[in-house]
């Protein structure tokens, strides 16, 4: 299983590599996404967030921005990594390869997910420049970044392939992935702003959460990729 899936990540990596879809489509989509929401929020604008405390109100909104734009790009690498697959009959001849469907399903969320955390690197670094937010844990910051990207990757990886085989699969699957994702999204929200601003703990505990999730898609992603890849 392990070693189909290195199989799986190195050929989708290596087809990102050639066609530059990452850095040349979904990296300037995803800059652009940030830079529109900060020109809608005026930097001078603050809310109040506790009694006595408040702060601009575009870094206070960096985490929810932040992620809804990983969010929107995920969904475009997503569609892309199927995409191939569904182009000339690569999927048939995924099926008569005999590779582990378990395999299959770890290799291709771990090349999207490779691309959503270099992504996020560069994202990251243009939110903090845009926004201005503090950071009071990297350590959580990064382990939330990590947990959310797996949490996404593989419930994501799924509902695109169900989408594979239908015709109007670039809309089936933001309609598919969305609603499992939301709780992925609030948790992520939630740790981040805790990672930004504080209290810690709280953060932890949403990055517990992030971690349940990330297994639990993971988990039924190599359960059900079988009979998903049979029925495409």
């Amino acid at each position: 299983m392990f070693r189909d899936a290195w199989l799986m990540a190195s050929k989708d990596l290596r087809i990102e590599r050639a066609t530059r879809v990452g850095t040349g489509q979904i990296l300037p989509f995803g800059g652009l996404v940030l830079i529109l929401f900060g020109l809608a929020i005026s930097p001078v604008y603050q809310v109040t967030v506790a009694v006595g405390v408040r702060r601009p109100m575009l870094a206070q909104a960096a985490p929810g921005l932040f992620w809804i734009t990983v969010l929107l790009a995920a969904l475009l690498a997503l569609g892309r990594s199927f995409a191939v697959e569904s182009t000339d009959g690569n999927l048939d001849a995924l099926k008569m390869a005999g590779l582990d469907p378990a395999g299959i399903f770890l290799g291709k969320s771990a090349a999207v997910a490779a691309q959503l955390l270099a992504l996020q690197l560069v994202l990251g670094i243009g939110a903090f420049i845009l926004y201005g937010p503090p950071l009071a844990d990297p350590v959580l910051l990064l382990t939330v970044v990590i947990l959310a990207t797996l949490g996404i990757t593989a419930a994501g990886t799924v509902y695109a392939a169900v989408a594979s085989g239908l015709r109007v699969r670039d809309t089936m699957v933001p309609l598919l992935v969305l609603p499992v994702v939301a709780p992925v999204l609030l948790a992520a929200t939630k740790a981040t702003e805790a990672a930004l601003f504080g209290p810690l703990d709280n953060g932890w505990s949403w990055a517990m959460l992030l971690g349940v999730f990330a297994l639990l898609y993971a988990g039924v992603g190599m359960l059900a990729f079988g009979p998903i890849m049979e029925e495409s």
